[in-house]
């Protein structure tokens, strides 16, 4: 009871903790953003970044339907895919779990069980977590620290630890979207325990080639102002996946505003000015939200045409 009532404090105090640190940042080096343009050269990068980034949430679409298809539901890959694009949007409506309030009540819609499609869609962010802590720690300069935590992400999603994490967390998901009436939740209890009978390799590494869809995507934003050196893109690789693990599971703004950005802000500013990185994460939020616009109105028409 405590927490629930704490929950929102902690939200905006993250919130404003991360838009202070940002707020200081810009105050600090903004002459030298301000002197930042994008060449024709920049700009045609800035495209390719906007293309792969699509690319990326196209492909994490389909990974969702393996999610499914290993949870034994006979699903196309091109219904998930275009369910996840349209309902993808809508994570940065307040309250941060509308995307999967809207991938549910469509996989509800087509006969998938509720309490199975609540599980499916924990389950694919818990995988997208565990591959951004691979790659960060991929990336980071090899050691027994970086070892470890490999293993131990790897190991996370053996069915016998990832079976009851996932019962925690979609019953706790299952609340905040209040999406099931009382007979879902009486068929709920005769279908549960919902497990996974092997180890999710395939969603695993599906998850893991978005990650680095999205850096390298990030990389190319990167580029759109500045060379980058091909030693530093492991490193950054690493940051941005991170960062960007950091702002799907950390408590803040919807779509990981602002977390996401002060924490590449701080672990990458020791490998590129912090002018260019400003304006690079700046670039990349707005490359990232124009990507899940286009796919969220492409398979909106999409799906009304096949209706």
């Amino acid at each position: 009871m405590l927490m629930r009532r704490l929950k929102p404090a902690l939200r905006w105090m993250i919130l404003g903790g991360t838009l202070i640190f940002l707020a200081q940042a810009v105050k600090n080096h903004w002459r030298e953003v301000a002197t930042l343009r994008l060449d024709p050269a920049g700009w045609l990068f800035l495209a390719i970044a906007l293309g792969i980034t699509l690319l990326a949430h196209v492909w994490t679409g389909w990974v969702w339907g393996w999610i499914l298809r290993a949870l034994a539901q006979p699903v196309s890959g091109s219904w998930s895919t275009l369910v996840y694009l349209k309902t993808n949007i809508a994570k940065y409506l307040p309250g941060n779990v509308w995307h999967f309030y809207g991938r549910v009540m469509a996989a509800k819609a087509a006969e998938v069980p509720v309490a199975i499609a609540v599980v499916s869609v924990v389950m694919e962010a818990l995988l997208m977590a565990i591959a951004a802590l691979v790659v960060a720690l991929a990336g980071s300069r090899c050691g027994a620290p970086q070892v470890i935590g490999l293993v131990f992400g790897l190991a996370a999603v053996h069915p016998r630890l990832l079976n009851p994490m996932l019962k925690r967390l979609a019953r706790s998901k299952g609340k905040s979207l209040k999406a099931m009436e009382p007979s879902d939740r009486e068929a709920q209890k005769t279908q549960m325990p919902v497990t996974l009978t092997r180890y999710p390799l395939r969603p695993l590494l599906g998850e893991l080639g978005f990650l680095l869809l999205r850096g390298a995507g990030f990389l190319v934003a990167v580029r759109a102002l500045s060379p980058v050196n091909l030693g530093d893109v492991p490193q950054l690789l690493s940051g941005f996946s991170l960062a960007w693990m950091l702002g799907l599971v950390i408590p803040g703004a919807p779509g990981g505003i602002g977390v996401f950005e002060a924490t590449a802000l701080a672990l990458l500013e020791p490998l590129l000015p912090t002018a260019v990185l400003l304006g690079a994460i700046a670039l990349y939020r707005l490359v990232s939200t124009l990507a899940e616009a286009i796919g969220a109105g492409v398979a909106g028409l999409l799906l009304r045409e096949a209706a």
